[in-house]
């Protein structure tokens, strides 16, 4: 077992690394279908926003990178708060015309984005000080994949605090539950879901940012990102900070490992995860306890 993990050393981390930028992404979905149960089919628009403002912004230092960062926050955010006063209106009317909205949405930017940038995947560069590689284990490996997944890891424990463990959380999870005894007690309901929207998506973004130096913007780019995300609520469960993360990461391997090791199955080898998963887990593998 030690043997193989050192010859795979670096598609583990690589697929941890893949993982924790899937969850960065993939999370703000999963609370907002999960819990506002709106179906946001522009949602990899946000992650391209995001990383078309690394592209524009950092300038190869630190600072720049910061400065990426909080506007990308800032469009993440405002980003939310429009795709919750367009879908709102659609509440009463299902799924299919959010998703027919959301879409129309994904088209417009898409073509936005390539008539300001281009038809070509933008390469971004990591700041300088982060450019080079490490030791690990004996194998080369990226600086800047180790302090992605640092930081990563670290806003996935906020989020989970944020949902989980913070008086915040409570009053999103008892607005799920049951609006109307939340209205009663003199909560603006509007202010909660424009709240968990905006957050989503903001951290959409901020994905976009953190991760364009691992995949860089352009066409096309927002489309795989949104298959790979509506496929980790899938695996992991709606609503759930948790399962995001372990459907991520799952997925994160299935993607880099998986397909490394089994380069014959690489077509099947993300959906037929997702089809086992669901044989023996029909709500995903940590489902949200306010969902189900």
């Amino acid at each position: 077992m030690a043997g193989w993990l050192d010859g795979h050393l670096v598609g583990v981390v690589d697929g941890i690394a893949f993982g924790l930028l899937l969850f960065t992404i993939a999370v703000g979905l999963s609370l907002v279908f999960g819990m506002m149960d709106v179906l946001n089919l522009a949602h990899g628009s946000l992650y391209l926003a995001g990383a078309y403002t690394a592209y524009a912004l950092s300038d190869g230092t630190l600072p720049g990178l910061l400065l990426a960062l909080v506007a990308g926050a800032l469009v993440g955010a405002l980003g939310g708060a429009v795709l919750t006063l367009l879908t709102q209106p659609l509440a009463r009317r299902g799924h299919l015309d959010q998703a027919v909205l959301t879409l129309g949405i994904t088209f417009i930017v898409a073509d936005l984005f390539a008539a300001a940038f281009g038809g070509e995947v933008l390469p971004t560069d990591p700041p300088t000080p982060l450019r080079g590689t490490v030791d690990l284990l004996g194998h080369t490996y990226p600086t800047y994949r180790l302090v992605f997944i640092a930081v990563a890891a670290c806003l996935a424990v906020l989020v989970h605090l944020l949902f989980e463990r913070s008086s915040l959380g409570a009053l999103v999870r008892a607005t799920v539950a049951d609006r109307d005894m939340v209205r009663a007690q003199g909560v603006d309901i509007r202010k909660v879901l424009y709240g968990v929207f905006a957050l989503g998506a903001a951290l959409a973004t901020v994905g976009g940012v953190l991760g364009a130096p691992i995949l860089g913007p352009g066409p096309g780019v927002d489309e795989s990102v949104l298959v790979l995300s509506l496929v980790v609520v899938v695996v992991g469960g709606l609503g759930s900070v948790r399962g995001a993360l372990a459907g991520a990461l799952l997925v994160g391997q299935v993607q880099t490992l998986g397909v490394a090791l089994l380069p014959q199955y690489a077509p099947f080898l993300l959906f037929g995860t997702m089809l086992l998963v669901l044989v023996v887990r029909p709500h995903g593998l940590v489902p949200s306890a306010v969902r189900t």
